[in-house]
C-alpha cells in the first residue's frame, strides 16, 4: 500500500520545501523504495503557462506538455524521473473539474461545497498519482493559514483517517528567523505556525526548521516542547553550500530513518553512492578554475526565471570539472558589448514579448562575430535566424511576425494550427518532440546518434521557407522535425561553437546525467577561456 508523506510550509514562502520534498524523495529512493512526487499550487490559474517569470520563477514543462511550477524541476532533478500531469494540481484545475462534473449533472442534484466535493477531488487525485508506488510526496504550495492553500490541507488532514495511522505522515517545513541585534534565533513564528496547522486539524509529525545558523541543542528542545513532536523529529536545515548537499544534512539528522520508522518502512538497501560521487566532484570543480557564462535575457532580476538553465550549466560544468560562474546581462543596458567580451561562452535563452528583442539580436551577433561560445534557446533560436537574415543574408527589416506582424521577410512565424488560437493557456507547441539530426553535423557529435526527443514550450517558428538561403552561406539546419517540416536545431559552420535550438533542453539534464548540449557547451567555454590565456 501506498505511504503519503505531507510537506507543508509556514510563517514565509520559498523555504525551500521543494527542495526537502525532493531530498526526502532521494533518501528513500536510495533505500530502495519507489518514490513519486506532487506539487499542489493553491492559484486559481489552471497551471502556471500564462504566469510572468518574474512574478513566479520559470515555467517547467513536462514530456507529456504540462506547464508547471519550478519545483518539479527539482524533483526531477533529485530522483531522476519523468514528471508528468499526474505531478501537479492547482486549485483552478480543481474547481474546473468540479464545476464541469456539476453542469452535466454528475452530482445527482446534490449542493456541490468545498467539503466534501472539492477535497474529494483533490483526494482522488492524490490516490490516482500514487498507484503503483511505495512513497507518495505530496507538497502543498503556499504558507499554512493562506486562504486558498485551506482546501489542500483539509483534502490532507482527511487522508490519515481514511487510512491506518501509519500510512500518512505529516512534515512541516517553518522558519527560525535570526535577529542579529540581540544575536538570537527566534523559536515563536515556529510555534505560531504549528498552531496555525493544529486549528486545521494537522499534527505535524516532524518539524524541519529553515534557519542563518545551525540549531542550539536548547532551541531545539524548546520547540519539541511547544509543538509536542519527539526532541529527534525537530530537524535543522541551515542554508548549504549547494542544494546537492541537502540530503547529507537531512541524512546526519537521521530524516530518513525517521520517516522509515513512523511510515512502518523496512530499507531493502542503502545506495547512496551515485549521489556522493557527484557531490565530491561538485566540490571539486568549485575549487577549479571557473569558466563565466553570460546569460542575456531580460528576467534577469528574478534568477528562479532561469533555474533549470542554470542548473544545467552546472551539470555541465562539474563533468568538465570546472566551476560555472554566471553573468547576467541585461540586454537593454549600455555595456552589454563590454560584460559579453569577458564572457567564455553565451546563451541567449527563451522569453515572450518584444521587450529587449533587438538587444538579443545584437548579443547573437557579437557570438558570431566574435567566436564566442553561443547556445540560443527557443527565442534565443529565433534571434539567431534573424540576425543571420539581416546581417548575412542581407534581408533588411527580416523579423519574427510577434514582434513585426508587417515585415517583409518572417524568418520566424506562427505555425499554421496556431494562427486562430484565442486562448493563450496550454496552445502552444509542448512537450516531448522527436528531431531527426543529420549525420556528420556539430547535433550529431553532441548527441551522438540521429533520433532525439526534446521538449518544447513555444507559438512561433524559424520559418522552413528561409532554411535554403540560410544554408548557403553558412547556417545550416541539423535537426528537424520531419512529421511538420519545422527545423528544430541550427548551427553556423566555421564557427568554434554556435547552435540554436528550438527547444528548451534544460529541462531533461540530471546531476547524475548532465545533457549534451550543455556539457558540449561548457567544453567550448572551456576551450575558448584557455585560448584567451594563452
Amino acid at each position: 500500500m501506498t505511504r503519503y508523506i505531507f510537506v507543508t510550509g509556514g510563517v514565509v514562502s520559498s523555504l525551500g520545501k521543494g527542495i526537502t520534498a525532493a531530498s526526502i524523495g532521494r533518501l528513500l529512493k536510495a533505500h530502495g523504495l519507489s518514490v513519486t512526487i506532487i506539487k499542489c499550487d493553491p492559484y486559481i490559474n489552471v497551471d502556471a503557462g500564462t504566469m510572468a517569470p518574474l512574478q513566479h520563477g520559470e515555467v517547467f514543462v513536462t514530456d507529456d506538455g504540462a506547464e508547471t511550477d519550478l519545483d518539479l524541476g527539482y524533483y526531477e532533478r533529485f530522483l531522476g524521473i519523468d514528471t508528468g500531469r499526474v505531478n501537479i494540481m492547482t486549485a483552478g484545475q480543481i474547481y474546473q473539474t468540479v464545476i464541469a462534473c456539476e453542469r452535466q449533472g454528475g452530482y445527482l442534484g446534490q449542493t456541490v461545497q468545498v467539503i466534501p466535493h472539492i477535497t474529494d477531488e483533490i483526494k482522488r487525485r492524490f490516490v490516482k498519482a500514487g498507484e503503483g508506488y511505495d512513497i507518495t510526496i505530496i507538497e502543498i504550495g503556499g504558507t499554512v493559514g493562506d486562504i486558498e492553500s485551506l482546501p489542500f490541507l483539509e483534502a490532507a488532514r482527511q487522508m490519515r483517517p481514511d487510512r491506518m495511522r501509519n500510512d500518512v505522515l505529516y512534515l512541516h517545513v517553518t522558519l527560525v528567523p535570526y535577529l542579529s541585534a540581540s544575536d538570537e534565533l527566534k523559536t515563536k513564528p515556529t510555534q505560531h505556525s504549528v498552531n496555525k496547522l493544529r486549528e486545521i486539524g494537522i499534527d505535524p509529525d516532524i518539524i524541519v526548521c529553515r534557519a542563518e545558523k545551525p540549531l542550539a541543542k536548547d532551541i531545539r528542545n524548546k520547540i519539541a516542547l511547544f509543538t509536542s513532536v519527539p526532541k529527534e523529529a525537530v530537524i535543522d536545515a541551515p542554508d548549504s553550500p549547494s542544494i546537492y548537499d541537502v540530503p547529507f544534512e537531512l541524512k546526519k539528522q537521521g530524516l530518513d530513518e525517521q520517516i522509515m520508522m513512523l511510515l512502518r518502512l523496512r530499507s531493502a538497501k542503502w545506495d547512496f553512492d551515485e549521489w556522493t560521487d557527484f557531490t565530491q566532484r561538485r566540490r571539486k570543480a568549485a575549487s577549479a578554475q571557473p569558466v563565466r557564462i553570460a546569460i542575456a535575457g531580460k528576467y534577469t532580476k528574478l534568477k528562479d526565471s532561469y533555474k533549470s538553465l542554470v542548473e544545467a550549466v552546472e551539470h555541465g560544468a562539474i563533468a568538465n570539472g570546472v566551476k560555472a560562474e554566471f553573468d547576467y546581462v541585461d540586454v537593454e543596458e549600455k555595456d552589454c558589448k563590454e560584460r559579453l567580451a569577458k564572457a567564455d561562452g553565451l546563451i541567449v535563452p527563451g522569453g515572450f514579448g518584444d521587450r529587449g528583442i533587438e538587444g538579443k539580436i545584437e548579443a547573437v551577433r557579437y557570438a558570431r562575430e566574435h567566436n564566442l561560445p553561443f547556445l540560443g534557446i527557443c527565442l534565443g533560436m529565433q534571434c539567431t535566424t534573424i540576425e543571420f537574415a539581416r546581417n548575412v543574408l542581407g534581408l533588411r527589416g527580416a523579423h519574427s511576425t510577434e514582434f513585426n506582424p508587417r515585415t517583409k521577410h518572417p524568418v520566424v512565424d506562427l505555425m499554421a494550427e496556431q494562427k486562430n488560437v484565442k486562448n493563450k493557456g496550454g496552445t502552444m507547441r509542448l512537450g516531448a518532440w522527436p528531431c531527426s539530426i543529420k549525420p556528420g553535423t556539430l547535433a550529431h557529435k553532441i548527441y551522438g546518434g540521429t533520433q532525439i526527443s526534446e521538449r518544447h514550450r513555444h507559438r512561433y517558428e524559424f520559418n522552413p521557407k528561409y532554411a535554403p538561403l540560410c544554408e548557403k552561406k553558412g547556417l545550416r539546419v541539423s535537426g528537424m522535425n520531419k512529421s511538420i517540416n519545422l527545423p528544430e536545431i541550427v548551427e553556423l559552420k566555421g564557427h568554434p561553437w554556435f547552435v540554436g535550438v528550438q527547444f528548451h533542453p534544460e529541462f531533461k539534464s540530471r546531476p547524475l546525467m548532465p545533457h549534451p548540449l550543455f556539457f558540449s557547451f561548457v567544453a567550448a567555454a572551456v576551450k575558448n577561456k584557455k585560448k584567451e590565456l594563452a
